[in-house]
Order: C-alpha cells, then structure tokens, then sequence
C-alpha cells in the first residue's frame, strides 16, 4: 500500500512538472506594489510572501501528501525586479526556471531553510509539520504580513509543543521579522534552534557561515550553482536571550531561550547574487552587520 502511495505521489508531482505555462507579464497596477502576500491554492496552499527585494515561501500540509519530504522550513527565491512575481512565476509549474523575474533553486528539503525553527532537545532539532489556518493581515503595498499555526509536535518524549508565528515583511529590507509564541503541555523554559539549510543545493560543497556571538546572528554566503548563481542568509536574534550555536546535519543553528506562552521576535534575511542589491559575499556581509533590529514582539 504505501508503494501505491508513493507512486501516484510521484505521478501528481510529475504532472505539476510538466504542466508548463507562459509567464504572463505584470501590469502596470502590480508594478507598483512593493511587498505582497499570497496562498496559491491552485498549488496545495503555497504561501508566498516577497518585497521589492527578496522572496519567501512557507508550506501547507496538503504538500505533505504530495511531494515528500516536505518540511515547516522557509524556502527564498531570487528576484531581480521590485515588484511581486511569485505568484506569477509558481502558476508557470515551473518556477525553477529563470523567466527574467528570478528563480526558486533554493532546495530546503528536511532542513530549515532560511529561518525555520524547531526545539533544541537532547542535541536534537525537533521540528514541526508544516503549517495550518494562515491569516493573511496585510497584502501590501508596503507590508507583506502573515500569520499562521504549527500544530503540536513531540520533542522526544518529554514535552509537545505548537507553535503561532507572524510573519512580517516590509518594503526596503532583506529581512523578514518573525513573532513566534510557542504552546508546551509541560512547564518549562525551552531551547528554540532556529536554522539556515547547509546544502541547499543538491551536490554542492558548504557555503561560508560566519557567527557572531557578541550580535547573536550569523550569516551564510552560499554555495555557487554556475548557471544560477549564489543566494546569502542570515539570522539575527535577541543578544538578551541568545543560548549560543549548534549544528546538526542539514542546519546551521542559532539558539535562544523562550518561555511558554510568551512571543519572541527574531529576523530571517536572504539575498541573491544575481538580483539587484548584493553581488559579493563581503557586500552581503558588510548589509548584515550593519543592522539594528528591534526584538519588541
């Protein structure tokens, strides 16, 4: 039975890989939107999110059935124009291609992507399923924000937790601000990894990850794929509750402490070499240290 499973699996996917369509070209009126948010149902509940300078994605669990493994990390896109293509380019069913607007070849796969989180337990990432009951507050022009369940999950046998997170993306930025509030059926401080996908490309060596302990962020400059480019990450959390780092075998981890029921706010960023802002790794770099994020939920 799960033979048959995995194989009409594999058949829906294939469809979705040959069901090519034309990009159709923004209009004018889209042009002027800076930052939106969108749930392609056409595509098993897809979220996307973007602004005039980078692209997220988030999955549904109707994914799940579909294309295993599917994971609760956040998956970037490329973009080289200042205005919304996401939506656009996902209803091509092929958006791993370059269309002129950019490209999805970030593969988060089981990892975090950029800025998943899980419970740091027992030197083990326990993660949740991907997410439930999205709702959307602001679809632009200037504000992308989001907000959405993780239903309960097991962190060993000791605890299980859910998760709600906001996520808010303003125009004009390379990072995305993250509200998570956490839910545990057991008392207790918890330890959040909060993670950058190692290998998100398949084959490749590691990208350069630099840590900084003082700021209580790090950042990534990624692997280079020859026909599309490098894309760049970075995590920054709040100094007040940084717990230090960790690895595991698909993430790079930045750790902090959280408290049952209380939110906590953290800021995911990413880039793409071949875009319009950050061409060199110490560009990158040089964007990321000069931040001054605000951790108020």
């Amino acid at each position: 039975m799960r033979g048959t499973a995995f194989l009409l699996a594999l058949a829906a996917t294939t469809v979705l890989a040959q069901d090519h369509k034309p990009m159709r070209p923004a209009t004018d009126a889209e042009k002027q939107a800076r930052a939106a948010v969108v749930i392609a149902d056409y595509r098993y509940g897809d979220l996307l999110f973007e602004n005039d300078r980078i692209a997220f994605r988030i999955y549904s669990r109707a994914l799940e059935k579909v294309e295993p493994p599917s994971s609760s990390g956040i998956d970037v896109w490329g973009k080289r124009v200042r205005w919304p293509y996401m939506d656009r380019q996902l209803r091509t069913g092929d958006q791993h291609a370059d269309h002129g607007e950019g490209l999805d070849f970030y593969n988060v796969g089981t990892g975090r992507g950029v800025g998943g989180l899980g419970i740091w337990h027992d030197d083990k990432l326990w993660t949740s399923r991907n997410y439930i009951r999205p709702r959307i507050e602001y679809t632009g022009p200037q504000v992308a924000d989001v907000t959405v369940d993780y239903q309960a999950w097991p962190v060993d046998v000791a605890r299980n937790v859910s998760e709600t997170r906001n996520f808010r993306l303003q125009a004009g930025t390379n990072f995305l601000r993250m509200t998570s509030t956490l839910k545990s059926n057991q008392p207790g401080e918890l330890i959040v990894g909060i993670g950058i996908s190692k290998r998100p490309i398949t084959g490749a060596p590691l990208g350069k990850i630099i840590k900084d302990e003082a700021r209580a962020r790090m950042s990534w400059w990624g692997p280079t794929d020859p026909a599309k480019g490098t894309m760049a990450a970075a995590i920054m959390v709040d100094p007040r509750t940084f717990a230090g780092f960790a690895e595991d075998a698909d993430n790079y981890l930045i750790l902090v402490r959280a408290k049952p029921g209380e939110p906590f706010v953290y800021h995911a960023g990413a880039a793409w070499d071949r875009g319009l802002d950050f061409t060199t790794r110490e560009a990158w770099q040089a964007y990321v240290d000069g931040q001054q994020p605000s951790f108020r939920p």
